[in-house]
């Protein structure tokens, strides 16, 4: 039985040590920056057939990472919003040069 995680500072470094592996986490960036870009066409468009896409863009790339290369499972459905916000965060940090920093602060092994 997993442990009840009662606050977001918990979870990030879980979710981190869930992404260990390099080709997980480029999966997720791949994922959400399709994601984003499908939102927008959505909005833009109003055409919310798109909304598939965001969805497509979000969990497939993901679940993929997960169940074939990190062979873990993924934490989409226990923490939802946290899961989708960690997302945006290891991608924000990705690009601003920090996430090297975050995932030594959270334990993960240099692969």
């Amino acid at each position: 039985m997993r442990r009840r995680i009662r606050s977001y500072g918990e979870y990030w470094p879980l979710y981190l040590r869930a992404h260990q592996r390099p080709e997980t986490r480029a999966l997720h960036f791949i994922g959400t920056a399709f994601a984003s870009l499908a939102l927008g066409a959505t909005l833009v468009s109003g055409e919310t057939r798109l909304l598939m896409l965001v969805l497509a863009g979000l969990f497939g790339p993901a679940w993929y990472g997960h169940l074939f290369v990190e062979r873990n499972r993924p934490d989409t459905f226990a923490h939802p919003v946290w899961a989708l916000f960690s997302d945006y965060r290891m991608t924000l940090a990705w690009v601003s040069g920090r996430l090297d920093s975050e995932l030594n602060k959270a334990g993960v092994p240099r692969c």
